[in-house]
């Protein structure tokens, strides 16, 4: 009797001036996705440093997918995705991740029927567990996430980060996750299409996993598989977040009329303009954004 085919996993990771992060990452793929059938593809994003040759020299049979511009994560991802070929499965990295042993199998064995996203339990540098888990934007979370700060995660109505660390450590749903790492089945992407080429960064994860949910694929942390992820949103520059809050907003308006939209504006506004009292650079950059969005730059600098 022959043995099984392991499934097949496409890994795409977008890089953009990588060089410093990418190493780890590919040193990492080889017991990260042990027990799989699995190709690299890198989806470059005009480096100016040797984020490409690193990813040649490291995975010698890698694909190099060149979107020719800063593109941004989705565009990126959409590229690689074009050129995939067949799999089963589309594991999305960011270059700062680092896989241990063994976690994709983990992840793959939970992906299937309406489980369309699975996702891992990420560590920071330190081993903490990170936050990655998150519930839908609403008016009532925005409301008391400018009321609460990170406390109002404690109430599922009030916050829309997750910060029960225990959940972290079980297996469950989630309404949306940070896109550092994850998992889509072949059936998730064929029923929702590409990711949202309209988020440069941030949203464009979040657009994906409630577009998902929409055709009825859920998101599910494996907390079984581990991953580390060395960046996150402590290293955000007051630039990036003024993104993330604007697409915040853009992503809202997409999927609610404009009297609640005009209510999540002013709620997100709140939470900035708040901060920004206090003297948060960070807040008080993404309050200015928020008021003239057309003035972010973009591609946003550092």
């Amino acid at each position: 009797m022959s043995a099984t085919k392991p499934p097949t996993v496409v890994v795409t990771v977008v890089t953009y001036n990588s060089a410093a992060v990418l190493p780890g990452l590919l040193d990492s793929l080889e017991e990260g996705m042990r027990g799989l059938d699995w190709r690299l593809i890198v989806a470059d994003n005009a480096s100016a440093d040797e984020s490409v040759s690193i990813a040649e020299k490291l995975v010698p049979d890698c694909r190099i997918v060149q979107t020719g511009r800063n593109a941004g994560y989705a565009a990126a991802f959409n590229a690689a995705l074009r050129e995939a070929g067949e799999y089963d499965a589309v594991l999305i990295l960011n270059p700062d991740v680092r896989l241990s042993a063994g976690s994709v199998a983990t992840l793959m064995a939970r992906l299937g029927g309406d489980v369309g996203i699975t996702v891992p339990r990420i560590l920071d540098e330190e081993g903490h567990v990170a936050l990655s888990l998150r519930r839908e934007p609403t008016v009532g979370r925005a409301l008391g996430e400018a009321v609460l700060g990170q406390r109002a995660g404690r109430y599922p109505a009030l916050g829309e980060t997750v910060v029960d660390r225990d959940t972290y450590f079980r297996d469950g749903p989630a309404d949306w996750t940070t896109g550092a790492v994850m998992l889509m089945s072949r059936a998730c992407l064929e029923a929702c299409g590409p990711w949202e080429e309209r988020f440069f960064l941030y949203s464009e994860e979040t657009e994906f996993a409630l577009r998902a949910r929409d055709r009825g694929f859920r998101t599910t942390l494996v907390a079984a598989a581990e991953v580390v992820h060395i960046g996150g949103e402590s290293r955000v520059s007051p630039a990036l977040w003024s993104l993330l809050t604007v697409n915040k907003v853009r992503l809202y308006r997409m999927r609610h009329a404009a009297p609640a939209t005009a209510l999540f504006w002013s709620a997100v506004f709140l939470r900035e303009a708040s901060r920004a009292a206090l003297g948060h650079p960070r807040s008080r950059r993404a309050a200015a954004a928020l008021l003239c969005p057309s003035r972010l730059p973009f591609p946003p600098s550092a």
